[in-house]
Parts: structure tokens; sequence; C-alpha cells
């Protein structure tokens, strides 16, 4: 087994006022050439938006793009007629492809945006773009994992064009569960939203992050009341 650990304070930071982002991975003016990427995980952005505020109209090719609120309302509109609002407990993906362009916006007055925005490098290029959004709510399992991205159309969730898995671990104080890879040449992210947990003998709080590879399976237990986004990926670049 293998593993790399990224604690919440060691990210990438920009304060752009109306923008605050924590990069967990090189992104716009953070570099740091140890911190690329995780596998064909390329971005991983803890985004805060102000009431009224949002990115404008911007271009993206070959990318599959995941957006999940954590808090408050985000705005979606793109190239392709898409005209959606995205909230907590819902999950966004958009295959970026041959070519698209969208804007997000927090049109709320009175309250800010909080949202995870991923990326991950497509094992396809050059698709037709793609939009999508679901709730998660529904079936919403406690003390398991609950899957919320495949790469298969008729899976749990929505889907990517690469070999890809996401669960949404929700754990009480106690509990613990083990997580079998669903390929062996993958790796794991895992992110703590909220809470505290172990896996092994590393423990990781509030947005802390652990990269587990060449691993089969490996056992999460909650340290407290917790809630833990598990990205299981490809580690070899296409």
């Amino acid at each position: 087994m293998k593993t790399v650990y990224h604690q919440s304070h060691s990210r990438g930071f920009a304060d752009h006022g109306w923008l605050k982002s924590h990069h967990t991975f090189s992104f716009a003016n953070y570099y740091n050439p140890e911190r690329m990427n995780f596998g064909v995980l390329r971005v991983l952005n803890d985004d805060q938006v102000a009431s009224g505020m949002g990115f404008g109209t911007h271009p993206h090719r070959n990318m599959e793009i995941i957006s999940i609120p954590l808090e408050g309302d985000l705005e979606h509109k793109d190239s392709m007629g898409t005209s959606a609002v995205i909230r907590n407990g819902e999950i966004q993906v958009m295959s970026a492809g041959t070519g698209v362009q969208h804007s997000e916006y927090n049109k709320n007055k009175d309250e800010i945006v909080k949202f995870l925005q991923i990326w991950i490098v497509p094992n396809n290029l050059n698709v037709e773009p793609r939009y999508d959004q679901i709730s998660i709510k529904e079936g919403e399992k406690l003390n398991d994992f609950q899957q919320i991205l495949s790469p298969n159309e008729d899976d749990d969730g929505v889907w990517i064009h690469q070999n890809a898995w996401f669960n949404l671990a929700k754990f009480e104080k106690g509990n613990a569960k083990e997580y079998q890879l669903n390929d062996p040449k993958n790796g794991v992210y895992v992110f703590v939203l909220k809470g505290s947990a172990k896996i092994g003998d590393q423990t990781l709080e509030t947005r802390d992050g652990l990269g587990i590879w060449e691993i089969e399976k490996f056992t999460l237990e909650a340290l407290e009341n917790s809630e833990i986004l598990l990205m299981e990926v490809p580690m070899e670049l296409p």
C-alpha cells in the first residue's frame, strides 16, 4: 500500500474577495510540482462564492467536471442550452469533450455558496458535450458507502468517461466499513468533508485528504460523526 497525506491547511488558497478557494492540487496561480494530480484526479477545489457573485462564461475542453454543492444554491448555464440550479444533496456532471462554455453564479442575495469542483481527465477525447445532474438524497445510506458516480450509465449516480467511482460516506461515531476497490489498479482519494476518520494509522480531520493505492481494500473508521467523499480513479494518465 502507498499513501499520500494532504492536511487541510497545506492546500493552496486564493482569495478573490467574491471567491475563496482552496486547491488540493495545482490550479491557476497555485503551483506545487508535488501536487499536480492524483492519477486522473486533476482538480479538487473547495470553493466559496459570495452572494450575487459567480464565474462568468468560460470555456472547457476534454475534461469531466463534477460539482457537488455543500451549502446554498448554484445556478449553471452553458452553451448546450442548459439552465439549472444545483443544491446541497445533488451532484452535477459536465463532459466538456469537443468544447463547451458555461457560467456558475450564486443568485442568492443573503447567503454564500460552498461547493466542490472536481476535474477528472477522461479516457475518451473529443466526445459530444453532455450535462447531467441528479439528487443524491434519495436512498441515502447511513454508515455505508453511497455510490454517486461511476463509468456506467445504468449504475447509481451520474456517469463519466473514465473508470472512476465516487462514494459518499455518512458515518456515525464509532462505525467502520471496509471499502473494496472496483479496480485494483485504481487508487482512492479520501476527502473528509466534516468530522474525523481513521484509515490504518492515519487520522484525518475536516478537509484533510488521503490518497491510497496499490491496495485492493481498506477500512474507514469514523472517530466522530463524519461525512466523507471517496474518489476511486485510475492512477495512470491516459
